[in-house]
Order: C-alpha cells, then structure tokens, then sequence
C-alpha cells in the first residue's frame, strides 16, 4: 500500500513539472511565432516600432522580456531579432528552477504594408 502510494506521488510530481515546463514552451512558442510574423510583415516601420510591439506581445504571452535583453537589426531584406530571457519554473512545491529561453528570428522581410 505505501508502495503504491509513493509511486502516485512521484508521478504527480512528474506530471505537475511536465505541465508547468510544457505551458512555459508553449507560451515562449506562442511568442516566437507571432514575433516571427511582425518582423516579416513589418513593411517600412522603424525597429523602434517593431521594439514596441515584440514587448507587448511579450506582455500578453507573461514573459519577462526586458530592453536590456532585446535586439533588433534590420539589415537590407532581412529582420534580425534576438532576445532572451529567464523564467522562474516550480518543478516541485517549493523546488523553483530558472529556465532559460533565447529568441533568434532572422527572417526576409516583405515589402509593402505590415500589420
């Protein structure tokens, strides 16, 4: 009996750390693809404003993206964007791991009017 009771508690706590590792990819995917889309489709906007809009999509996906850790270059056809960031992960009640995610999006950029 105990047995089986310490082998559910170890599989909660797997599927409890699988879950929450899976929703922070899930997000930080979210993210990269959207901003994937807005450096492709950004027509003749700045990178000031291509800045502005990476940060509010990172504010709607929750990920901690600062100024300090963002880059934005635009050279001839191309957008680069790279980033990252750290994200504080509970794998276990009381067991925070900080995740690390980096961005890089170099993309061609298409002509014409963006989103």
């Amino acid at each position: 009996m105990i047995k089986l009771i310490i082998k559910l508690a170890v599989a909660a706590l797997i599927a409890n750390a699988s879950w929450r590792v899976g929703s922070a990819y899930l997000a930080y995917y979210k993210f990269d693809d959207a901003a994937r889309e807005v450096a492709q489709f950004r027509g003749q906007k700045p990178d000031s404003q291509i800045e502005a809009r990476i940060f509010e999509l990172a504010s709607e996906y929750d990920l901690p993206l600062t100024p300090s850790n963002l880059t934005i270059r635009h050279p001839d056809t191309h957008t680069i964007i790279d980033g990252s960031y750290t994200r504080s992960i509970e794998l276990a009640p009381g067991y925070t791991y900080p995740w690390p995610f980096s961005i890089h999006i170099d993309v061609f950029t298409e002509s014409g009017t963006g989103q």
